[in-house]
C-alpha cells in the first residue's frame, strides 16, 4: 500500500478545521493542525507534510509571511484559503507559486477533490536521476535536453535556465514549458495544454492557467509583456516559439 499523504491544515476558525480534519482524515490523509502563523511554521518544520492548506488570515502572522518562510525551506505544494471577497489575495498567492486556492465558504468535498488534484500533479514528477548518469536506471538513455534560443530544459532533472542562468520554476510552470518546449510552434489549445499537463481537476487549473503562464513569462522572458519564447496565440492559447526572436 502506498504511504499516507501528511497534510497542514492552517486555519484559525476552529470549526474549520474540525470539518476539514475529518473529511481529509476520512480519505486516509494524516492531517496535523496549526491555528495561527507561528504554529503553522513549526509544525511545518517539525512534521515536513506533504500538502499544506493555508488560510491567508491568520493571527501573530500573515498567511503571506507564512508561506514565504514555508517556500523558504521547501518547494511543498500549498492550496490557499481566502475569502469569496479578496481576490487581491488570490492574485498575490498566486503570482507567490501557490498551487491552488480556494473561497471560502466552500465544500469540504471540493477541498478534498483539489487536494488530490495538486497531489496527483506533483506525484507525476518522477525524482531526478545522478546528475552525472548517463543512462537511467531501467537502462534506457538520457532524455536529452530542449533546447530553443538561449532556453534550456532538462526535463529529467526539473531544471531550466535561460541564457546560462538557472532559473526555479514552481512544478506546474515547468510542466507547461515542457509541454510547451516539447512542441515549438504548436498551438495548444487551454484544454490541450491542461490535458499535456497532466492536471486532473480541469476546472480547477483552468481557473489560474493564465496566472501560472504570467509567473512563467516573468521568469523565462527578457520582456514579459512582449513574450519571445511562451507567445499567446488570440482566442485560441499558447506556444512556445520555434525561432524566437533576438
Amino acid at each position: 500500500m502506498a504511504e499516507a499523504k501528511k497534510i497542514l491544515l492552517v486555519d484559525d476558525e476552529p470549526k474549520i478545521v474540525e470539518v476539514l480534519e475529518r473529511y481529509l482524515t476520512d480519505e486516509g490523509f494524516i492531517v496535523s493542525k496549526a491555528h495561527d502563523g507561528s504554529q503553522a511554521v513549526e509544525t511545518f518544520n517539525s512534521h515536513r507534510p506533504d500538502l499544506v492548506i493555508l488560510d491567508l488570515k491568520l493571527p501573530e502572522m500573515s498567511g503571506f509571511d507564512v508561506f514565504r518562510l514555508m517556500r523558504a525551506e521547501a518547494d511543498t505544494p500549498i492550496l490557499m484559503l481566502t475569502s469569496r471577497t479578496d481576490e487581491i489575495d488570490r492574485i498575490i498567492g498566486l503570482e507567490l507559486g501557490a498551487d491552488d486556492y480556494i473561497s471560502k465558504p466552500f465544500s469540504p468535498r471540493e477541498v478534498v477533490a483539489r487536494v488530490k488534484a495538486v497531489l496527483r500533479r506533483y506525484g507525476n514528477s518522477q525524482p531526478p536521476p545522478p546528475r552525472n548518469s548517463a543512462l537511467t536506471n531501467a537502462g534506457q538513455q538520457k532524455v536529452p535536453l530542449l533546447v530553443i534560443g538561449d532556453l534550456r530544459i532538462d526535463p529529467e532533472n526539473h531544471e531550466v535556465w535561460i541564457g546560462g542562468q538557472e532559473v526555479l520554476l514552481t512544478p506546474t510552470e515547468f510542466r507547461i514549458l515542457e509541454a510547451l518546449a516539447t512542441h515549438p510552434g504548436r498551438t495548444f489549445t487551454r484544454s490541450q495544454l491542461l490535458d499535456a499537463t497532466r492536471a486532473d481537476d480541469l476546472e480547477v487549473f483552468d481557473r489560474t492557467l493564465d496566472r501560472h503562464i504570467a509567473n512563467l513569462r516573468h521568469k523565462v522572458e527578457v520582456e514579459p509583456a512582449n513574450p519571445k519564447y511562451v507567445l499567446t496565440v488570440f482566442g485560441v492559447g499558447y506556444k512556445m516559439a520555434k525561432n524566437p526572436q533576438t
